[in-house]
């Protein structure tokens, strides 16, 4: 009677033992998958996000010089600016680090926006006097003030607003999935806990 019972605790033990193992493998099989998926959505996420916007802008421009304190030379033309705007976030460095046994992704870095600014110039009703006639210098000028212009008119638009809710967007699908898995995305040590939180942090 002894030796059965001891048989009947044994094949308890096992049983429990055999039960016990399994569930720890599924778990194991079942995060190797999440953080598999986790990780093909970070890949995925990884592209050039880019907005695009067009201004335009018109200004003279003048110039004037003293020949001898006696004559004043002047030139100036129309300027007629037709500038493509785009601001992209590369988020092929976005930096991630991923902590799987914490179930926890965390970004540790987001790509500042890069504003590129491609202007087409265009020069009208140009007059200019014989001892002061354009230069490659007026050109240069020209670009630089138009540079200047055109940037500060694309910060005060909406076209960052544009570009920022765009990769909202795109960090929203890391957020989705991990939600989705019962993980936690993170911001350095911010939890970030739904798409709205994400805007705060990058305002």
């Amino acid at each position: 009677m002894r030796k059965v019972l001891i048989v009947i605790l044994v094949l308890i033990l096992g049983y429990f033992t055999y039960q016990y193992f399994k569930e720890k493998n599924q778990e194991r099989n079942q995060l190797l998958e999440a953080t598999s998926l986790i990780e093909k959505e970070i890949k995925n996420v990884g592209k050039l996000v880019v907005t695009e916007g067009s201004f335009a802008q018109v200004f003279t421009y003048k110039d004037s010089k003293q020949i001898f304190n006696l004559v004043e030379a002047n030139k100036k033309a129309l300027v007629v600016i037709n500038a493509k705007v785009t601001i992209s976030y590369d988020l092929r460095a976005l930096e991630t680090e991923v902590d799987s046994e914490a179930k926890t992704i965390t970004i540790t870095k987001i790509p500042k926006p890069e504003i590129n600014i491609n202007p087409d110039i265009e020069y009208y009703d140009v007059s200019q006097d014989y001892l002061n006639q354009f230069e490659a210098s007026d050109y240069n000028t020209i670009k630089k003030r138009v540079m200047s212009s055109i940037r500060k008119k694309v910060e005060a638009s909406e076209l960052p607003a544009n570009a920022q809710n765009r990769l909202v967007a795109e960090l929203s699908n890391i957020y989705v999935v991990t939600n989705t898995l019962g993980w936690t995305l993170k911001y350095n040590t911010t939890p970030i806990e739904s798409s709205q939180s994400l805007q705060q942090i990058l305002d």
